[in-house]
């Protein structure tokens, strides 16, 4: 009986980060404001919103950042955190529904990083627990999230910037494209024929920067963009589940790879970033990666002090 009044309760005020599309400029603002605070208290932070609480980690897919550092988020908050990989089996095993119904009566809080959209969804439709993206094949909303407190880091307030994402419009691509928007920097998608980012993602997006007086753009040619880029963002070509894609997909960005011709026709201050883990020599070159204008270490080191934060404003 406590165990279904906790979960009544709790669906009452709880809200997720399934996209980033339900966040306001203000918001984000907030959980980014804080993430500074956390970061610089760290390790004698004394904010422990998590204690006794035990936060479930279901992994579908690889992890090195994602799992360190919401491992890390939760146990430096108080929280206990517990990891499970293939063993769930969401949608095989049992349905997602059935999951989300057992889970929130066990633990405070479910991180999921999974093959489809879809399930992550579905996980935040039934849970009465907050849900959070570590990844789906449509967003990666955190990753975002670290992307923008690194760049309030090194630049400041400052919103009339222009990032520029080259590559495949990807999941990471979407979330930048929505962080941005809400953040009021103008955008550019460089991606060739036909791997540009879902229409609708780019619909929404241009709505919300256009409130915020930026703009969302796509382009078939990065050189076109990157002279007045401020930041110069890219991923892997072939993401996880289309590795059998790889070759193929080679051929078609063999002219976006991030390299030593880009950063001479970009600003000279320009900063890079890449999601990692990062194909050297691939999609952007180990040269170019371990410059002095890469930012993706930090933007690394950022998931988790941005998802201490994330983790503040669900359960605050």
């Amino acid at each position: 009986m406590d165990l279904q009044k906790r979960s009544a309760s709790t669906s009452v005020s709880k809200k997720n980060v399934v996209t980033l599309l339900d966040y306001g400029e203000s918001e984000i603002d907030d959980i980014i404001r804080n993430a500074k605070i956390l970061k610089q208290n760290r390790p004698n932070s004394d904010n422990k919103i998590l204690h006794n609480k035990t936060g479930v980690l279901i992994f579908e897919k690889p992890s090195l950042r994602t799992h360190i550092s919401f491992d890390t988020a939760i146990y430096e908050l108080g929280g206990h955190p517990i990891l499970s990989t293939n063993m769930v089996q969401m949608g095989k095993r049992e349905t997602v529904r059935d999951v989300a119904k057992n889970l929130e009566r066990l633990v405070h809080l479910i991180v999921a990083r999974t093959n489809r959209h879809d399930t992550i969804e579905e996980l935040s439709k039934y849970s009465s627990i907050p849900v959070i993206n570590a990844l789906s094949d449509k967003f990666h909303p955190c990753q975002a999230m670290a992307f923008a407190l690194t760049v309030s880091e090194h630049i400041g307030d400052e919103r009339n910037i222009n990032v520029v994402f080259v590559g495949d419009g990807n999941n990471v691509c979407n979330s930048l494209m929505v962080v941005c928007a809400q953040r009021g920097y103008h955008f550019t998608a460089a991606c060739p024929k036909g791997y540009e980012p879902d229409q609708s993602v780019i619909n929404a997006c241009a709505s919300i920067a256009h409130a915020n007086h930026a703009t969302i753009s796509v382009t078939n040619d990065p050189y076109s963009c990157i002279g007045n880029a401020t930041v110069i963002y890219t991923d892997v070509w072939a993401s996880m589940g289309q590795e059998t894609e790889a070759e193929y997909r080679k051929k078609h960005f063999a002219d976006y790879q991030v390299n030593r011709k880009m950063l001479d026709n970009a600003p000279a201050g320009v900063l890079i970033s890449h999601c990692l883990p990062a194909h050297r020599d691939e999609e952007i070159t180990s040269e170019v990666l371990d410059s002095e204008h890469s930012i993706a270490l930090d933007e690394a080191e950022n998931r988790l002090h941005i998802q201490k934060a994330i983790l503040l404003h669900l359960l605050k």
